[in-house]
């Protein structure tokens, strides 16, 4: 990673969090490594893991980072909520000026957040990654740049890379915004309801990584064959009915 850790006076505050889902082998060092950077890089900030029902060790896991981190806090849902659920409260959850997420499974850096940080102007509203390579076999590569284009097209979305989900937001414009997805197709949503209320995108390149612990659970035919109608069911709602409440 190429270190541009600096300090910029336009954030402030960070609310960093991660969605959990049997990621105990994996969040507590995404934990250490964003804390590390932003105790460089600002002042004031957060670290919150909304642990999705997980039916491995993640809580307690959690519970015991809790006592050497301060920063840290959790939200703990009893049962799996989905993909989108856990941004929901991820964001409910942040507190702070600027708000940060990425995933839980370690496929990105988490100390990368500093190349967010550094990117932020006065007029940006998110600071939205895109992989530089990306760390998959051959088959999720293709799958992954099908389904990005093809969403790109059908949501109009004004970034190169939607299914990347390393982002800074700024806090004041997400409140402009309502979610209700909770599967995967959040993203989706979430970049086009950003896009509506005008806010100003930043894109900078992250590093992506083989999952180094799991499965994911996207490149399976069922999951494939529902991310497919959940958009279908996003784009009627979104791009044909102009339903955004």
């Amino acid at each position: 990673m190429t270190d541009v850790r600096q300090r910029n006076p336009l954030v402030t505050s960070v609310s960093a969090f991660f969605p959990c889902y049997n990621d105990a082998l994996s969040i507590g060092k995404l934990v250490r490594d964003v804390r590390e950077s932003l105790v460089e890089s600002v002042d004031d900030f957060e670290i919150i893991v909304v642990n999705d029902g997980s039916g491995d060790n993640s809580l307690k896991v959690l519970q015991e980072l809790q006592k050497e981190i301060g920063e840290l806090r959790i939200v703990n849902h009893e049962v799996n909520r989905g993909y989108g659920g856990a941004l929901l409260s991820g964001f409910a959850a942040s507190n702070k000026q600027w708000v940060f997420y990425t995933d839980g499974d370690a496929q990105y850096d988490a100390r990368e957040i500093v190349r967010c940080i550094a990117a932020v102007t006065e007029s940006s509203d998110v600071i939205q990654g895109f992989k530089i390579g990306r760390g998959d076999p051959i088959h999720r590569r293709v799958i992954g740049r099908v389904y990005h284009h093809g969403v790109r097209f059908l949501f109009r979305l004004p970034v190169r890379d939607t299914d990347c989900d390393f982002r800074l937001i700024r806090n004041a414009i997400l409140e402009k915004v309502r979610l209700r997805s909770t599967t995967g197709v959040i993203c989706v949503e979430m970049m086009h309801a950003l896009n509506r209320v005008n806010a100003n995108f930043v894109e900078v390149g992250v590093s992506h990584y083989h999952r180094p612990h799991g499965k994911s659970q996207f490149f399976r035919i069922p999951a494939i064959s529902r991310s497919a109608l959940q958009l279908l069911q996003l784009w009627t709602r979104l791009m044909l009915r102009r339903s955004y409440d």
